[in-house]
């Protein structure tokens, strides 16, 4: 492979960066993606943590995705299949209370009809707010200085998406995108279980807390899959894997060459113009344009090299916050977990393990210096209820984020790892007595090991918060904001551009728009039509 030469060279086969090599050979480029790992998928991948029982490894619900891409790259014809959708979340309860919410409705014991209703109009008004998202996160987010006709057409389009809510709705969404979740909810419920419920959706992936400012556009943004027709979140049959591999046999389809367990060692270039790659074996590849798929700060500091970059880009991506908060619990049961107040069908729900905001908040505290807390924030999958494939015959498998685990722990993780693992395992006890039991193996995976296996920087999925200052039009920083780098030829089509993280797909989709935008010519290296879907 020594000095082959391609059209686009794209780093990293996660999702984002096989939906961006689809549509660019759709269009006609000859494109080579090259993943480190021995599969692709990045962090949607599924693996084997104890013999035959296989799990989601780090995303574990699909409710984002935009169904555009799913229609325009066929991917029901190369093998994505859903084991189950729309699925509720139930926040339980010490006392069985269970509250169920899903998109439409709210239900519980402990639920007054004003709350009901309130979560109803609730709910509809962040969906609106939220569809203004959807529209900008289906396009290149415009420049705010120095931008060209079509940004200027996008920034008027979006001034009118928000002119079109009403006087009344946009002065809230103004208002209420300044300030937190915490104050947004107790504005609008009673009930402290439903407060802390709605307030996870906030906060969970991000080092927030429910105090914390920003908290309000990353439950908008966590609500996008709902403008997209998600109402809840849904199981990938086989696990994510298997979404990532039929992006993979679209790829493929469209004539991506993909080359897995070959990790990229350094981005080339000359002057201000990438030339290519060069690999860990010291081969050389040769591209005019490189577009990585990983995250902003691995992409500039380790693969491109801080010294070829002026010191006001090489300050903002090293500010760029990262800092990871999530950890992931894997357990191999050798029978269904019984859930207090849960009939089989519920516990095949999303569940989770929250009290009140200000719980929450003081488990952020934790986290803010160094430690993880003893009462942690979780979120719950039993995903064999959905996938009988993913375990041994009458067995199952339990798999659970964890929030305000830190990845900068005052304590090495690996000397607290188990004793971690058991304070987790006894908090879900907690509501599902026995469970403990029941546990054939488990596998933990602390921030530490996410960015180790998943190569995420600070261990942090979405390859930046989800906050103001880094998303749209700053995001992954002024200066870098439409995928194209400050170098010419270089491109950023991962979580850490516009629309941000989540298993959604746009990213890479717009990246591939944005290249194709860029240079506009019909006849690639081969000679080939330019096909744009």
């Amino acid at each position: 492979m020594t000095n082959a030469r391609y059209d686009v060279v794209i780093v990293g086969a996660g999702h984002n960066g096989l939906i961006c090599a689809a549509y660019l050979a759709k269009a006609g480029r000859k494109v080579l993606v090259l993943e480190r790992n021995e599969q692709v998928g990045g962090a949607a991948v599924t693996h084997e943590f104890s013999d035959g029982f296989r799990v989601s490894s780090c995303a574990q619900w699909l409710y984002q995705f935009n169904p555009n891409i799913r229609a325009e790259l066929k991917l029901d014809q190369y093998g994505y299949e859903l084991a189950a959708e729309n699925l509720s979340t139930i926040a339980l309860s010490a006392d069985s209370n269970h509250l169920t919410l899903s998109s439409a409705e709210l239900n519980g014991a402990s639920v007054t009809e004003s709350d009901k209703k309130a979560y109803q109009l609730f709910i509809k008004k962040m969906l609106k707010f939220s569809g203004i998202l959807a529209k900008a996160s289906e396009r290149r987010i415009p420049k705010l200085l120095e931008g060209d006709w079509g940004d200027r057409f996008a920034l008027f389009k979006l001034g009118l998406d928000m002119k079109l809510l009403g006087k009344e709705d946009m002065q809230d969404l103004l208002r209420i995108a300044l300030i937190n979740i915490y104050d947004v909810l107790q504005e609008n419920f009673d009930n402290d279980l439903l407060k802390a419920a709605l307030s996870l959706d906030a906060t969970l992936g991000t080092h927030m807390g429910p105090r914390s400012p920003n908290t309000v556009f990353s439950f908008l943004h966590r609500r996008l899959g709902e403008v997209f027709g998600f109402n809840g979140v849904s199981v990938v049959k086989g696990g994510m894997s298997t979404l990532s591999q039929a992006l993979a046999n679209a790829a493929t389809a469209n004539g991506v060459e993909i080359k897995t367990a070959m990790p990229v060692s350094r981005i080339n270039s000359t002057a201000d113009q990438v030339t290519g790659v060069t690999l860990a074996n010291d081969e050389v590849i040769e591209a005019s344009t490189v577009v990585s798929n990983a995250d902003p700060k691995t992409t500039f500091k380790s693969l491109l090299g801080f010294p070829k970059l002026e010191t006001g880009i090489i300050r903002r991506v090293s500010n760029i916050r990262m800092q990871g908060n999530v950890a992931k619990l894997h357990l191999a049961l050798d029978s269904l977990p019984q859930f207090d107040g849960l009939d089989e069908n519920q516990s095949g729900q999303r569940l989770i393990i929250v009290s009140t905001m200000d719980a929450m908040e003081r488990a952020f505290n934790s986290a803010k210096y160094g430690e993880y807390s003893p009462q942690p924030v979780m979120d719950i999958s039993i995903p064999t209820l959905h996938d009988k494939t993913l375990a041994p015959e009458g067995k199952h498998v339990l798999s659970a984020l964890v929030q305000y685990a830190p990845y900068k722990l005052t304590q090495d993780w690996g000397s607290v790892k188990e004793n971690y693992a058991q304070l987790l395992v006894e908090r879900i006890g907690k509501f599902a007595p026995g469970i403990e039991d029941q546990i054939l193996s488990r596998e933990l995976l602390t921030p530490v090991d996410l960015e180790r296996e998943f190569h995420l920087t600070g261990g942090h999925w979405h390859h930046g918060e989800i906050s103001l200052d880094q998303i749209m039009m700053t995001r992954p920083f002024p200066g870098a904001t439409q995928y194209a780098m400050p170098l010419t030829g270089l491109y950023l089509c991962g979580a850490g551009a516009h629309p941000g993280g989540g298993v959604m797909g746009l990213a890479g989709k717009n990246s591939a728009q944005e290249i194709l935008r860029s240079n506009r010519s019909k006849t690639n290296l081969a000679g080939k039509k330019e096909n744009v879907a």
